[in-house]
């Protein structure tokens, strides 16, 4: 950590009458996992504390994302590639791929548990690292760094594990509860089973999911543009963007 100090216009968050300023800090720069020959930087803070529930919100509304126990969002010199954005469940409608995704995987069950690693969720996530992102900054996440993934949070966290009609393990979500939705914090699936299109499957699964507990946005991350990482968000209507003037529908 190198620099601790407000964010945006000058001024901390607002986080409510009687609620300190919280301290922000600037990390120091490191390659971009996104964009070739960029370089990133992040401002976070700490979300613990009996407050952390409300703050988590506010910042997701903000364009942060969480970490184990920090919110962040990117920080880059001379670069805003990073857009936030969300799905508005009110407004998606399934495309008629997405509509086929969803045909394909009715042999599929979801439990939803609070977060919990397992040795079999490890199991899948490794696969799923070594086919899609060998050398990605996770590449060596261990068990014991995959179980802090999961379990570290001041929030409320959850796990949905998809499986087959044989009770296979196939994919996993991890994702926050907010008090406008949910928050998507990592999805992974077997590698092997990618004829089912398990990424936008869940993202589907998510957003249905939230609509039907009363919730109105999936926060998806962030979408950069010439990212083939980041491509597959863009092709869920009613997506939002994050703009200086607040969220705006993404095609706007």
């Amino acid at each position: 950590m190198t620099d601790r100090r407000s964010i945006g216009n000058g001024n901390p968050p607002p986080f409510g009458p009687g609620r300190a300023p919280k301290p922000f800090y600037v990390l120091r720069e490191l390659p971009c996992p996104y964009l070739p020959g960029r370089q990133e930087r992040k401002v976070i803070t700490d979300l613990s504390g009996s407050d952390a529930e409300a703050e988590h919100a506010e910042l997701s509304r903000a364009g942060f994302r969480r970490s184990h126990m920090f919110a962040y969002r990117p920080a880059c010199r001379g670069c805003d590639a990073c857009v936030p954005v969300r799905v508005d469940t009110h407004q998606h409608v399934p495309s008629k791929s997405q509509r086929r995704i969803l045909r394909r995987n009715t042999d599929v069950t979801v439990t939803v548990a609070p977060a919990r690693a397992s040795v079999e969720q490890y199991a899948v996530f490794a696969r799923y690292l070594g086919a899609r992102h060998r050398d990605g900054e996770m590449a060596d996440m261990g068990e014991s760094d995959y179980r802090d993934m999961v379990e570290q949070t001041a929030v409320s966290t959850r796990i949905a594990e998809f499986r087959d009609a044989a009770g296979s393990l196939v994919g996993a979500c991890l994702f926050d509860l907010l008090d406008d939705g949910t928050s998507a914090v990592y999805t992974y699936f077997d590698p092997g089973e990618s004829a089912r299109s398990l990424g936008t499957y869940t993202v589907l699964w998510l957003i249905g999911a939230t609509a039907a507990w009363g919730g109105r946005y999936v926060y998806l991350g962030y979408w950069v543009a010439g990212s083939q990482k980041m491509a597959y968000k863009s092709r869920f209507n009613g997506l939002e963007r994050l703009t200086p003037a607040g969220w705006r529908s993404f095609a706007a």
